[in-house]
């Protein structure tokens, strides 16, 4: 999910402002501590208590974002893709960077003898378009091949007929399904709505999204009433005789009413934040991908990381259950970062082959982490 770089990451002279970068690191942060709570089986264990304890609170909300997040990396995309070209070449990297991990992944798996190698789960690594469901990666790499289509679309609309596509889009996928009504949707649809979302904030701007104040206001009520929405359903249900029900609903998918507000207020309080550049702050950040590519790549991958290493299940039984998930969220983005950082000159190897152009996914790379462009 690169980002092009523009007037709205620099500050004067042409130095990069490291304000959206920060904003791709903590929205990482957040999916990866949703994964924590979500793929490791202790959602399960809350899940139909009767008494929940204080830790159980916080690994409620610790787990909160991942489709919060999942939307901010689509505004991201949207708000700097809708000025801009994709090309086949962009693509083609892409695409070989998600086939690099799987492959390795799959590999080192097979290789320690922690899983049997099998040509049905070789292939179903790496053939990403098998099938077609709610699956982040190959969801968002057809997504990506629909952004001409969808810039065309922008460019002739007027800023009324956006405005009312929007209105009847969010109608129609947001506020009919938050409302307790279903509509059937994938995430290819939903990442398109996201997309015309962003790239009405970027054409249309208004003063008053533009005041910080204002916007940071806006992103922390939204996520405060996330925070309280899923603290609300777990307390009430918990006092009932089945006990505790699932309590993210109103961010339990991408679409749901406070996923989208909080993702888009926080995003205009970030594009609003003047930290500067930070050298460092994009350097992480430029591995934000490949951070979900490794992490979220499996189910093997998530019983060996969540269930095995980390052990989850095991430290939620314990005192130290709250430190457990804040150090491992923390420790597995700093090694992930580390990892994916030290495989790039492959991954970028493997992509340059494809496309025949190494020096240029060097430079690229470099470009991609410099206060200077």
């Amino acid at each position: 999910m690169d980002v092009k770089i523009d007037s709205h990451q620099k500050m004067q002279g042409g130095v990069r402002n490291s304000n959206i970068e920060l904003f791709r690191i903590i929205s990482m942060l957040v999916i990866v501590a949703h994964h924590y709570v979500a793929n490791s089986g202790v959602i399960n264990e809350i899940v139909g208590i009767t008494e929940p304890q204080l830790k159980d609170y916080f690994l409620l909300i610790w787990g909160w974002g991942g489709k919060t997040g999942i939307n901010c990396f689509v505004l991201i995309t949207g708000y700097f893709m809708c000025k801009s070209q994709i090309t086949a070449e962009k693509f083609i990297k892409l695409l070989a960077e998600v086939e690099f991990y799987n492959i390795i992944i799959y590999a080192v798996f097979c290789l320690t003898g922690y899983t049997t190698f099998a040509w049905k789960a070789f292939l179903d690594r790496i053939i990403l378009f098998k099938s077609i469901s709610d699956g982040f990666t190959p969801c968002f790499l057809l997504f990506y091949l629909l952004i001409p289509f969808l810039n065309k679309l922008i460019s002739t609309l007027t800023e009324k007929e956006h405005r009312l596509l929007l209105a009847w889009c969010l109608v129609v996928y947001t506020l009919i399904p938050s409302l307790g009504g279903w509509t059937a949707f994938n995430y290819i649809t939903w990442f398109s709505v996201i997309y015309l979302v962003a790239a009405y904030l970027r054409l249309y701007p208004r003063d008053w999204l533009e005041n910080g104040k204002l916007c940071a206001v806006a992103a922390a009520g939204t996520l405060l009433l996330s925070w309280l929405s899923v603290v609300g359903i777990a307390y009430f249900t918990s006092k009932t005789e089945t006990g505790l029900v699932w309590p993210y609903y109103w961010v339990a998918d991408s679409n749901k009413l406070l996923a989208l507000a909080t993702a888009v207020s926080a995003f205009l309080f970030f594009k609003n934040l003047k930290i500067g550049c930070s050298k460092g702050i994009n350097t992480v950040a430029a591995s934000a991908f490949g951070v979900l590519c490794i992490h979220a790549n499996s189910d093997t991958m998530r019983q060996w990381l969540w269930r095995d290493t980390c052990n989850n299940l095991g430290a939620y039984q314990t005192s130290y259950a709250v430190i457990h998930a804040i150090g491992c969220v923390v420790v597995i983005y700093a090694v992930l970062y580390a990892a994916r950082w030290s495989a790039h000159p492959s991954a970028g190897a493997s992509a340059a082959l494809l496309a025949g152009q190494k020096r240029q996914e060097h430079r690229e790379w470099m470009k991609q982490t410099a206060c200077v462009s």
